[in-house]
């Protein structure tokens, strides 16, 4: 059902289904109908959920929708669809007692994975039955939330020059991606930084700027991935001015288990951190999603901020000294 039709008065073997608010990113795609609709929410029903669906068009209107159900007492608010879905929904649970559900229904689903949530459908679904509660950190970057990561210099002008060209262009997401960032290769910009953290300074020229919300793994074939997200930490991700081919020796680095010893490449690790730049506004990316800041740009780590469902034994594997999560039907 949706979120503006009027709710039937329910059957009596029906009243104990836990009620929960789900919202869709219907912008990528189509078929989304009062059907499709009825079809979603019975997976969910068998679950023991009566779910509200909304169909959000766009990141306001996820907020709105995530802001309503926080208004209305719902006690578990679920997103479908991918990193930047996510991240929307999530800005608006953060810090209050709402607990967050996740349906992976993206591209990478990166925070999905790292928190080892489904990424089929009615398995994910199920995961809201029979998972358990889990406190997680987060990013936040000038007030401005993000699950994964935030990044400055080469991304931010990929994400920029790739929209510009779906936009203009009509070109598939990826077919625009590979173009962008050959031009973001060829114009190879410089990023001069200053940063502030754990009462040092350090002065950069560099093509990039990754800051992530816990720490990533940066070397072998799980390069990318998390292995908590609880861990009350930035990590931050710098090289200092390598050429194009330097790029390409920090990346074979990284495969051969060698990064470590890559003397132009820091890593390092902070729950708070200051970048400062000569440029007053900057593009900053946070989940994928380019936003213009003004600068200096202040990060800071929100511990145990937001409240997911997970998979139990991702919980006890990732998290092994939780004494907080809670079985969902407990």
């Amino acid at each position: 059902m949706l979120m503006d039709d009027v709710m039937p008065s329910l059957p009596a073997a029906q009243q104990l289904l836990i009620p929960l608010v789900v919202i869709i990113n219907a912008s990528a795609g189509s078929g989304y109908d009062a059907q499709w609709v009825q079809s979603f929410g019975s997976r969910f029903q068998v679950h023991g959920f009566e779910p509200v669906v909304t169909l959000a068009k766009d990141g306001s209107a996820m907020i709105a929708a995530a802001r309503q159900a926080v208004a209305d007492g719902v006690k578990i608010v679920v997103a479908g669809g991918g990193d930047g879905t996510i991240n929307a929904v999530a800005s608006v649970l953060v810090g209050t007692t709402t607990v967050f559900g996740v349906l992976p229904l993206g591209t990478l689903n990166h925070f999905a994975k790292d928190l080892r949530i489904p990424l089929q459908l009615d398995e994910a679904i199920a995961n809201l039955a029979l998972g358990v509660h889990r406190q997680i950190d987060v990013g936040e970057v000038n007030a401005k939330i993000f699950l994964n990561n935030s990044s400055l210099g080469l991304y931010p002008d990929i994400v920029r020059d790739r929209e510009k060209q779906q936009r203009r262009l009509g070109r598939g997401k990826w077919l625009a991606f590979g173009w962008a960032v050959l031009a973001a290769l060829h114009r190879y910009p410089f990023l001069s930084v200053r940063l502030h953290l754990n009462t040092g300074r350090h002065a950069r020229r560099t093509p990039f700027v990754f800051i992530g919300n816990n720490e990533y793994t940066m070397q072998g074939f799980n390069i990318g991935e998390r292995t908590r997200l609880d861990g009350g930490t930035l990590s931050l991700y710098v090289a200092q001015r390598p050429g194009r081919l330097g790029l390409l020796r920090l990346a074979l680095h990284a495969l051969t288990g060698r990064l470590a010893q890559a003397k132009d490449f820091d890593v390092l690790l902070a729950p708070e951190l200051q970048v400062e730049t000569r440029h007053k506004r900057l593009r900053v990316a946070t989940d994928g999603e380019v936003t213009i800041m003004t600068t200096p740009l202040r990060y800071r780590i929100r511990p145990a901020a937001l409240t997911v469902i997970v998979p139990v034994a991702a919980n006890s594997a990732g998290n092994p000294s939780a004494l907080a999560d809670v079985v969902l039907k407990g």
